[in-house]
């Protein structure tokens, strides 16, 4: 294998979950030199997450949903010449020459354990599919050992073959709930409730969605009836108001919700548990589009996501995205979208047009799932009067230790009218996470309900990166693999 410095890749491909594997081996199969940047050293993103060879799991497919779909793409990246980059968490993408419209992402290495070095990936088009992040709404003992986010189980039980407890609650919003649920009860845990804050009759106000997206309706059925078998109660309008316990989580409370999600007075209950699972829908991350100036758009959840035309690019040329950074939709949308912009940059890179029967189904395909979607978001919209669950003292911003008294002091005394205003007086927003886990609330509260997230912020740095990174930025470059 020979390299060459001054040749740059095609296309770099951020992301090697559905989306960013569909379209990392559908462009390499269509002619261009790939490079796919992952932070995982594994493929598959947080959805076909799984277990370390060297853990000997005999069947890892057994905890996934559509296990063969992953399979098939992992199959085809492992024939092809697509350069698989692992342990690379990007911090920015940049474009070196507008003229020729070529593109630097920029990376950290070793990050995980090893001595973090700098890299720069150059190619001629960047195609994101970053995926999303987990949105938490905090509650009184939400910081509790115990706590984890929903799909932060379900990653303990894909990859460690782990639970968090014995007697473990699933509660939040979205559908995500179910799977989570019904994994956790086939590894053998306890799951006394589900509890989820909406309802689901609010997909009845979308037919057509429901109607041309019948796979949607069995997946749900596959999890309700695991819930069945293994007795495991759902919990509709109700929430996790409060989690009790000194050490670690000891119990719970639910608590009935109005139509606006305000807790129905006397309504609580106590649920016994060592383990608390939740989660409220998903976040685009969408931080390196953002930064570059891509144009954004608001979702019904009150999310946004990236602006994106009928062949995935974003509003900046040569910069296209796929999957949860353009909505939350699930791994068979973000494969749709993976393979149309893999297609898409192939016909941009070598001066053809993109259209042809394939493009034109895979377009429907899309636009389809993307109905089921809106649906999806707008059915489990979190309600403004979620912020009645919070105490003066109950922790928002967990990194700066930001109490809610304390957001609603710079408000109400200081003045503050927006989250960037409460985060100045308060530093609500400014630790590791920067701002992914109380971004919501803060907004919320800084808004007084009438606002459930903050406006998309243009930040020079995707992930924390070290001063040794940015020291040294003239090098190394990547190089293309020519075999």
């Amino acid at each position: 294998m020979t390299t060459s410095e001054s040749e740059p890749y095609d296309l770099a491909v951020l992301g090697a979950g559905s989306a960013g594997l569909a379209g990392a081996v559908t462009a390499s199969e269509l002619g261009l030199s790939v490079a796919l940047l992952d932070a995982s050293a594994h493929t598959g993103g947080q959805f076909y997450r799984h277990p370390a060879p060297a853990m000997g799991a005999v069947r890892p497919e057994a905890l996934h949903h559509d296990w063969s779909a992953y399979a098939d793409l992992r199959g085809r990246l492992a024939q092809s010449d697509v350069s698989h980059l692992p342990g690379h968490h990007v911090w920015s993408v940049t474009q070196d020459d507008e003229a020729t419209g070529m593109w630097a992402v920029h990376a950290v290495t070793g990050a995980d354990g090893g001595e973090e070095r700098p890299v720069r990936v150059r190619a001629r088009a960047v195609l994101l599919a970053t995926g999303a992040y987990e949105r938490q709404l905090p509650f009184p003992g939400w910081t509790l050992p115990g706590v984890v986010a929903a799909g932060g189980a379900q990653a303990m039980l894909k990859s460690g073959l782990v639970l968090p407890g014995r007697r473990i609650v699933v509660a939040g919003s979205g559908p995500l709930l179910l799977a989570v649920a019904s994994s956790l009860a086939a590894a053998g845990a306890t799951v006394p409730a589900v509890v989820e804050a909406s309802g689901y009759l609010r997909y009845t106000r979308h037919p057509r969605a429901l109607v041309t997206n019948p796979h949607k309706a069995v997946e749900a059925l596959v999890h309700g009836a695991a819930l069945l078998r293994h007795r495991v109660p759902v919990r509709l309008r109700s929430a996790v108001t409060e989690v009790h316990g000194t050490d670690r989580v000891e119990a719970v409370t639910v608590t009935r919700l109005d139509r606006d999600w305000r807790p129905v007075r006397g309504a609580g209950r106590r649920i016994v548990c060592d383990a608390l699972a939740v989660g409220h829908g998903l976040v685009p991350q969408i931080e390196l589009a953002t930064a570059l100036g891509c144009a954004t758009r608001s979702l019904p959840d009150g999310t946004r996501a990236l602006a994106l035309d009928g062949l995935q690019e974003t509003s900046v040329r040569g910069l296209w995205a796929a999957g949860e950074t353009g909505g939350v939709g699930g791994a068979g949308l973000a494969r749709t979208e993976g393979e149309l912009a893999g297609i898409a940059v192939a016909a941009r890179v070598l001066g053809r047009p993109a259209h042809g029967g394939r493009v034109g189904e895979l377009q429907r395909r899309r636009d389809r799932m993307r109905t089921f979607a809106a649906a999806m978001a707008a059915a489990h919209a979190p309600g403004p009067g979620w912020s009645r669950w919070l105490a003066d003292d109950t922790e928002v911003c967990r990194c700066e230790e930001v109490t809610a008294g304390r957001v609603r002091e710079a408000i109400e005394d200081l003045g503050a009218r927006d989250a960037r205003t409460v985060k100045l007086f308060t530093r609500a927003g400014m630790g590791w996470c920067q701002g992914r886990m109380c971004g919501p609330a803060v907004a919320c509260l800084a808004a007084r309900g009438e606002d459930a997230e903050p406006p998309p912020e243009r930040r020079p740095f995707a992930v924390p990166v070290p001063l040794a990174a940015l020291a040294a930025l003239d090098d190394p470059v990547v190089p293309r693999h020519d075999v």
